[in-house]
């Protein structure tokens, strides 16, 4: 059985992106990206909500043939390209890229999927990851702390839970930039 596996980026006061959407500030580097290239490489799947995809699918499809991407960058482009993906969205109703579109996040069906084959899904986007938290369908967080400030923005948790849920330390890795990887799984 697999697991949901959110995979996000905050800055250390908790945005995922600033007020007008942008998330250029990462601290992104090579060491980080060859991490994340592996990582997601082991993953079975994608799961993103429609403007997460529409915004992988923008940059990703053709990123390699961008005589100045670097080594990590061309290789994740392959990789995204090859993995499955799943968009959750209500207006969308057909996606390129090896995609399938769902409009409407049914728990049962996401335990299906999630079940249906060995390996994990990476959970990206931050409305979907609200409703996947709602449903308590994230079996663990991997939450990438930059070291910015701000200010303002979008929060990655807006939502305030309803019961209190543990958690436990599977790693942390501190890379060269100062970000910092959490990784923890749930209790169940």
């Amino acid at each position: 059985m697999g697991k949901i596996v959110l995979m996000m980026s905050v800055s250390l006061d908790g945005f995922m992106e600033t007020e007008d959407r942008d998330i250029g500030w990462g601290r992104v580097d090579e060491e980080l990206h060859s991490d994340l290239n592996e990582v997601v490489r082991g993953m079975r799947g994608l799961l993103s909500g429609r403007v997460t995809h529409e915004l992988m699918a923008r940059y990703w499809p053709t990123a390699d043939a961008d005589p100045g991407a670097s080594p990590a960058v061309a290789e994740f482009a392959g990789i995204w390209r090859s993995l499955p993906k799943t968009v959750y969205s209500r207006t969308l109703r057909s996606a390129e890229w090896n995609t399938t579109v769902v409009h409407e996040v049914v728990p049962e069906e996401v335990a299906a999927l999630r079940d249906a084959a060995p390996g994990d899904l990476a959970l990206g986007g931050a409305d979907l990851a609200d409703t996947f938290l709602r449903h308590d369908l994230v079996d663990e967080f991997r939450i990438l702390v930059h070291p910015v400030l701000l200010g303002r923005g979008r929060p990655l948790f807006r939502s305030p839970r309803e019961e209190r849920r543990d958690l436990e330390l599977v790693a942390t890795r501190t890379y060269g930039g100062g970000v910092v990887l959490l990784h923890h799984a749930r209790r169940r």
